[in-house]
């Protein structure tokens, strides 16, 4: 199954983190939103994803709208996350955006990723260690279920 994962990953790199570990030996080609690109043709991919940092409770802006910009109707989608801290609902608004396109979600991958945006930086962070090696582990093997 040929994959693209579109991301946004900033401050300590978490989500990059995670992405590299489920690509190793896999044929995925990951998608810097925020780098300037020619073209985008998700329509040539058989499953997209989307990666980010939480902020505020959901996936960054620039990935939600490039999935609103560049997401081809129908295609196999999957989301991908790290956070400073486990809740329920981070993938609301991004789901709402792929759902408008008539995408068919296949799941999601959350983990922990060290945090030290807003306040948390006054306290050294929250997550620290985070993503780990078991929470890569997960991340490959979720991967390698969806694309089953």
């Amino acid at each position: 199954m040929k994959t693209v994962i579109c991301y946004y990953s900033r401050h300590h790199g978490n989500t990059l983190k995670v992405l590299e570990a489920m690509a190793e030996g896999q044929d995925v080609e990951l998608i810097d939103v925020t780098a300037p690109r020619a073209a985008v043709h998700l329509e040539r991919y058989d499953a997209v994803g989307f990666a980010s940092g939480i902020y505020y409770g959901k996936f960054h802006d620039n990935v939600t709208s490039f999935a609103r910009q560049y997401l081809p109707e129908g295609k196999d989608v999957f989301f991908i996350y790290t956070c400073g801290s486990k809740r329920d609902g981070y993938t609301k608004v991004i789901a709402e955006a792929v759902t408008a396109k008539r995408a068919n979600i296949l799941g999601e991958y959350g983990c922990r990723g060290y945090d030290t945006f807003g306040p948390f930086k006054l306290v050294g962070g929250i997550a620290k260690g985070h993503p780990n090696a078991d929470e890569l582990q997960k991340a490959r093997e979720f991967f390698r279920s969806i694309c089953k």
